[in-house]
């Protein structure tokens, strides 16, 4: 989910009046950065607070996450919280049937994939389908969707089983605290959303992508970085091209873009997967409030990436740091704890989550923990608008799907106003972006004669940054 796709936050198009009262009610911290553009290595990093360098878990498809590295989950578990999950974990492959770490979640209600399962019995949404809706979820979902449609029903979507499932939980007798991770496969390609929330969007009344005709040009020096989409494309097609291009079949996991693709159709149905996301969402906060839960609940709100959603004529996911993959919502809400209706501009990570969850509930924060606490922008403790001078993304050899096999590492550093992006796997190339004469990144400084003595500046903080995820190692508990 993208950082600019939430009504309360300027985005005039979309309905999200359940994530509008959350902040409302909380904290809106706007300037959220994942540590990687894959599901993985970012979950991986926000759950263990620790930047990939740190944890190793860069891949997407990898064999096993490793027993060295310890969840917050686990740390809550053991700290005698009742831990549940519903839905993604994603740590490790998931192609089969994921491998559970050491995860601290007493409940495990796994989905992967709404649109599949390879071992029957282990998809939890489809045995919800099957025993509480008396639905058979192979006719009900196409084995090789379209990468642009019309999903299931609302009352039959993997999001109504979220919700349910959630409140089944939160109702359950228990002695202790509880802790609840709820991970939605939406708004997740394909884009699919239920005919109901599709008919609220108009896609010729939705500002198009960002895109310049010198985009497409642009792009092809990018052409062996590992990405789903790899040429640029105009996204806004003509009725004819709409007609010419129409959706045709695509592949089990939404990962294979087509060649040109209905940018201004994807955005319409983006926003109605996220309105209905709004929507079950909206279904959990209401129960905590109706069993008097709600003021004693912390209640994070975020995503493990963005999406590229036609902007700069490319969509999914891959080694881009454009905004709209890499900057995500980040919200916290718990009205006897923290500020209420406040909009904070700090440059945070999502590793930051792990230890400030950590804090809200006194527990010591593990000295292998990287993320820095945000309870005290969240409380107001801390009154100046800061917390990190720079944010990092760092992609090694992350995405699995990609026509390219090019072993693709870069990273990008970004301070508020410069980013930079250095593909160390590609000789000389990079980026280097102004976004405050140019917040939509169409204008790369990286050769740009006038600007070779900031991105030399640039490139040396890069350097001591990208060293700072390194962590040292065990703890020294003597000096020799």
């Amino acid at each position: 989910m993208r950082f600019d796709t939430i009504a309360a936050l300027g985005n005039s198009h979309i309905r999200t009046p359940n994530i509008d009262k959350l902040i409302s009610n909380g904290v809106a911290l706007e300037n959220c950065y994942v540590q990687n553009q894959l599901c993985t290595p970012s979950r991986a990093s926000f759950l263990t607070g620790r930047y990939p360098a740190a944890h190793q878990v860069y891949r997407n498809g990898n064999a096993y996450f490793p027993d060295h590295e310890v969840l917050v989950t686990k740390i809550l578990a053991d700290a005698g919280y009742d831990c549940g999950l519903i839905g993604k974990l994603h740590l490790s492959s998931a192609s089969t049937v994921e491998t559970r770490p050491d995860d601290g979640y007493r409940l495990f209600e796994w989905c992967q994939n709404p649109g599949w399962e390879k071992v029957e019995g282990s998809n939890a949404y489809w045995i919800w389908l099957k025993e509480k809706k008396e639905v058979d979820p192979t006719t009900l979902f196409n084995a090789a969707p379209p990468y642009l449609g019309v999903g299931v029903t609302t009352e039959l979507h993997q999001l109504a089983w979220c919700a349910e499932t959630a409140i089944d939980f939160i109702d359950e007798e228990r002695e202790g605290p509880w802790m609840l991770s709820v991970n939605s496969f939406d708004p997740h390609p394909p884009f699919d959303p239920p005919p109901e929330y599709l008919d609220n969007y108009d896609p010729n009344n939705l500002p198009p992508p960002l895109f310049e005709e010198s985009d497409i040009a642009r792009q092809q020096e990018f052409a062996t970085v590992r990405n789903q989409k790899l040429k640029s494309v105009n996204p806004v097609l003509t009725e004819e091209e709409r007609a010419e291009f129409a959706p045709g079949p695509g592949d089990e996991r939404g990962a294979k873009p087509p060649e040109r693709f209905d940018g201004l159709g994807i955005k319409a149905a983006y926003y109605a997967m996220i309105e209905n996301l709004d929507h079950q969402f909206g279904r959990i906060v209401d129960h905590l409030k109706a069993v008097g839960q709600i003021d004693n609940t912390i209640i994070v709100f975020s995503s493990d990436h963005g999406e590229m959603l036609g902007d700069h004529g490319l969509i999914y996911k891959g080694c881009k740091f454009f905004e709209g993959l890499v900057h995500v919502p980040l919200i916290f809400s718990m009205p006897s704890t923290y500020m209420e209706n406040e909009r904070r501009q700090a440059l945070v990570e999502s590793i930051d989550i792990a230890p400030t969850l950590l804090e809200a509930a006194g527990i010591d924060r593990p000295y292998y923990m990287q993320g820095k606490s945000l309870q005290s922008l969240l409380t107001g403790a801390k009154l100046d608008d800061h917390h990190k001078d720079v944010v990092v993304t760092d992609f090694n050899d992350s995405l699995g799907t990609s026509e390219v096999d090019h072993y693709t590492q870069a990273s990008m550093t970004f301070d508020g106003r410069y980013k930079l992006a250095v593909y160390h796997s590609h000789d000389g190339l990079g980026e280097l972006y102004d976004l405050k004469s140019d917040p939509d990144e169409f204008d790369n400084l990286w050769s740009n004669a006038n600007h070779q003595e900031l991105k030399h500046k640039l490139i040396a903080r890069h350097l001591d940054v990208m060293m700072g995820c390194v962590p040292p190692g065990i703890e020294r508990i003597s000096r020799a």
